[in-house]
């Protein structure tokens, strides 16, 4: 039985879809200014588990994540390129799917852009200042006004007095209070016309909050099951989401059996360089694309999923050495069996169930490969048909995760992506003139060969028969 860690309640629930073997989730997205770093990976790759796990087990899921093509960021970066907004965000949209593609993620089924849902958001605007519970402004800005929400702060689990204005909550202007955040941005005479949308309340653009709000209930209804984004999207993003959410639904108060916006609130950690919290502010990001350049995909991948999504975790070139060298563990136990094809797996089987019930618990990703890494143990010791049936098993429960699933020869020869060492060419030349120092009785300068190729990242096994097979190390 799945249980997930729902952020609202600080507790983990048993999970019940509200229409049952159905789930409706929906997952904060990019915004697209720049190319996607690591921070935006982990999202994209936790979300991407889910899902999968989900769908493993038997629900049909409708998995929405959105696009913000429409922000200050995105304005600026506009302006100091010269170009029109629909040019730079429909680059870097491209740029992400390329990052997400590479790293091998399913796509949402739903992937909606801001701009296109103008109207949905404007309706919600008009239906809070309805409620009174959103006002114009003497600037022209339509704000929310936090104070007059008595549930205000459920999610960050702090009174009114206790929160900060927060990232993107511009304090001044005409708000009547410094938590109030902004549901509809005045146009400046300065901004360009594709920047602005007529409106009741003049000409303008949505705040960044009111984009999820409308988007996902359009999608999904006023009442889903998950939401997820990164842990700092937690206050004050999702906060004002369901401010504005159940406000438009059922004004100042909702009562105890209204159904709420969202059931469960998921939030992954975040990524820490050198214990510092990874931000562009800091200049210590890093970009998908740079990191692919020389580490493969698929250890990326596992570096994110080998810590509990809630977890913070640290990233450097050592942690994903260190993922690699758990790969390799891995996808060497495979390559012992030749022809290896997915089964279908057992339910009842004790490896799958383990497997499961690490799952089960809150999308434990942690403790679901340390059962493959048992696995793998396992397949090593075994032999004949005990070791194909274990092996086709260990492939099988990381294709659950997308792990495992290449040719083992292929992943094991890749190595990293870095410039420099020897080409499969030259270690094939290098193996060839060690067979035949080999022959000579040149022990030697066998020795010598396979000491300069380990110098080089490059591990010789002798099978029977005289084969030599290799693999980075």
């Amino acid at each position: 039985m799945l249980q997930i860690y729902n952020t609202l309640s600080r507790s983990k629930q048993v999970f019940k879809p509200i229409e049952p073997g159905k789930v409706k989730i929906y997952v904060c997205g990019m915004t697209v200014y720049d190319f996607c770093h690591i921070g935006h990976a982990r999202v994209m790759i936790v979300f991407d588990m889910v899902v999968r796990w989900l769908r493993a087990s038997g629900y049909q899921v409708l998995y929405v994540r959105n696009i913000t093509d429409i922000d200050d960021k995105i304005i600026k970066r506009a302006l100091e390129n010269g170009e029109p907004i629909t040019s730079l965000t429909n680059r870097f949209i491209a740029a992400m799917h390329s990052d997400s593609d590479e790293l091998g993620l399913m796509h949402p089924d739903q992937e909606p852009r801001a701009t296109d849902y103008i109207k949905q958001m404007q309706g919600m605007i008009g239906k809070l200042i309805e409620n009174e519970l959103a006002y114009q402004a003497e600037d022209g800005d339509v704000n929310f006004a936090v104070r007059l929400l008595p549930r205000y702060g459920q999610l960050s689990g702090k009174s009114l007095d206790e929160l900060n204005a927060g990232e993107r909550v511009a304090v001044g202007g005409g708000k009547r209070d410094p938590l109030d955040f902004v549901l509809w941005k005045s146009a400046k005479p300065e901004e360009p016309a594709d920047t602005r949308w007529k409106s009741p309340w003049g000409e303008g653009r949505p705040g960044w909050h009111i984009e999820c709000s409308a988007m996902s209930c359009d999608l999904l209804g006023e009442h889903f099951d998950i939401h997820g984004g990164g842990a700092d999207l937690q206050f004050p993003h999702h906060e004002n989401e369901i401010a504005q959410s159940e406000g438009a639904l059922y004004g100042q108060n909702r009562k105890e059996d209204d159904a709420p916006f969202v059931n469960y609130w998921m939030h992954n950690g975040h990524i820490r360089v050198n214990q510092e919290k990874m931000s562009k502010s800091l200049g210590n990001f890093f970009l998908i694309r740079d990191v692919l350049k020389s580490f493969d995909p698929e250890v990326l991948r596992f570096f994110m999923l080998k810590a509990h999504y809630r977890s913070p975790i640290n990233y450097s070139d050592a942690q994903l050495e260190e993922a690699r060298a758990g790969l390799v563990r891995l996808y060497t136990a495979i390559a012992q069996v030749p022809s290896l094809v997915n089964v279908a797996l057992d339910p009842n089987n004790s490896w799958s169930k383990r497997f499961a019930e690490a799952m089960n618990d809150d999308f434990n990703t942690s403790d679901a490969i340390a059962v493959l890494f048992d696995l793998a143990s396992e397949v090593n010791r075994a032999q004949g048909y005990e070791r194909q049936t274990l092996a086709s098993t260990l492939k099988s429960l990381g294709g659950v995760l997308n792990f495992l699933q290449r040719d083992p020869t292929a992943f094991l020869q890749s190595g990293t992506k870095d410039e420099g060492g020897f080409s499969p060419e030259q270690i094939e030349e290098q193996i060839a003139a060690r067979v035949a120092a080999k022959q000579a009785k040149d022990f030697a300068k066998a020795d010598l060969i396979r000491k300069t190729l380990l110098e080089q990242g490059v591990v010789l096994e002798d099978k029977p028969g005289g084969l030599t097979e290799w693999r980075r190390a």
